[in-house]
Parts: structure tokens; sequence; C-alpha cells
């Protein structure tokens, strides 16, 4: 077992070196007077406030302060502590073909991770940029092909509506189920783009008793001709897709 040597024992004059051998300790309650002379410590010995580089430590538990700092001195990783803290960041290695892990893990059963940018700033993962705020209802994700995403409207497939009963003008993307139990009524189409569609539906089976009628949007045309289209068939279901000012809207399917 090292030896301790007391303070009082290396008291010196001044000009002299205390040297302190390997093997022994000393007792730090006592205040260090070598009267401006020099102590020397082996170098395996830390000092409190002391620029050192320690090698092969291990450091069981240590409590680290607000940041740590690069080799420059500079700020490298903030550290932010919650007094009432339960759950935490968990960074786990891996052996060869496999992936470290950074994991959520503390005392809550879910536990997620939240990562925030600075103001304007955005996410990077994997080269892919998130959008910094997010978009309206019903709105995906779309990429520039060069890694950046955006939330734009959703124009695929088909959302459908409450049922009509009365005369109504329809909007691109949208499916209706029209009841013509009461009375017939008119469905009048939008002002149409490539790719358009619109779908409808005989919900109660009385198109042949009272008859839907679908109108274009002023002097477009539904099949090539100017002129409403008179759908009487019971049960009838189609979808109308727009193409161009020659044919305007065709029937895609029952």
């Amino acid at each position: 077992m090292a030896s301790q040597i007391k303070v009082d024992e290396i008291a010196g004059a001044a000009g002299t070196t205390v040297t302190i051998p390997v093997g022994q300790t000393l007792d730090v309650l006592g205040t260090l007077d070598i009267d401006g002379g020099t102590l020397v410590l082996p170098a395996n010995v830390v000092i409190t406030d002391g620029t050192q580089t320690l090698t092969n430590k291990t450091l069981t538990d240590p409590k680290i302060g607000t940041k740590i700092l690069d080799v420059n001195g500079l700020e490298l990783l903030n550290l932010t502590a919650t007094g009432s803290a339960v759950n935490e960041l968990t960074l786990a290695n891996a052996s060869t073909g496999n992936n470290p892990v950074l994991s959520a893990t503390g005392g809550d059963t879910n536990v997620g991770i939240t990562l925030t940018p600075k103001g304007s700033g955005t996410v990077t993962i994997d080269a892919l940029t998130f959008p910094a705020a997010d978009g309206s209802a019903d709105q995906i994700l779309t990429t520039n092909g060069s890694g950046v995403l955006s939330f734009v409207d959703n124009s695929g497939g088909t959302s459908w509506v409450a049922v009509k009963t009365s005369g109504f003008t329809a909007v691109a993307g949208e499916g209706y189920f029209c009841d013509t139990t009461s009375a017939a009524f008119t469905m009048t189409l939008p002002a149409g783009t490539l790719g358009d569609e619109i779908s409808f539906i005989d919900y109660a089976g009385t198109f042949d008793t009272n008859a839907l009628t679908v109108a274009p949007n002023g002097a477009e045309k539904i099949q090539g001709v100017a002129a409403s289209l008179t759908v009487s068939v019971e049960r009838a279901a189609n979808t109308l897709v727009y193409t161009d000012g020659t044919q305007g809207w065709l029937l895609k399917a029952k």
C-alpha cells in the first residue's frame, strides 16, 4: 500500500525542488508551501484544475459539467441537466456487420427522441433534408430529387366526400355518392387540367328514375362534345379524367 506524505513534511526552503516519489500520496487537508520552490509530482498524478492529457483511464459514472470541449478548447457538446430527469440517451457500439445504436431509454414506458434545429435551420438525415415546419392536413412529403423534402398536396387516389342530394360543383381528385332518390340534379365539372379525375356512384340505385346530369365547365367538353352527360343507368359508377381542350373529360371506367 502506498505511503502518505503529510504537507508539513514537504515544506521546503525557497528555490528548493521537492519530488514526490511514485507510490506515495499527498495528504491534501493541509496547505502546500515550499517557499517559492518547485513541487515535482509523478507523471501519472492528476491535479485538480490542471491541464493534463489522460490516457487509458476508466471513468465510472463521471459527472460532467455543462459542456464538452474539443482539442482546441471550443464547444463540442453542451449539456443541460434536468433535476427530475428519468429518461436519457444510450449510445451502443456494434460488432462487424451491425450498426451502432442511439436509443431513447429511461424510466418511462414510451420515450421519443426530439431533434430541434435552431431558427430556420433544418434536420438532415442520411443526406435527406426535412422541412423546418409541419405541412397542412393530408399533405405528403415529396423530394426535389436532390435530397430536399417538402410537403405537397396529396394528388394520388380519390378523396370521397359525404353523400350529395342536390346540385353541386365537383372538385378534382374527389369522389361523390350521388343520391337522386328525391329528385334529379346536376353535378358541374370544374375547369380541368391534364390528369384531373372525378368519380361518382349511384348511391341509392335511382339514376334510372331520376337521372344525374354531369355538366361541363363553360365551353369544355365531355367525351369530345360540348354538352352535358346524362347518366340514367341504375347503380352506375364512373370516373371522368380530363385530357385536353379537344376531348375534355373522358369516361375512364365503370
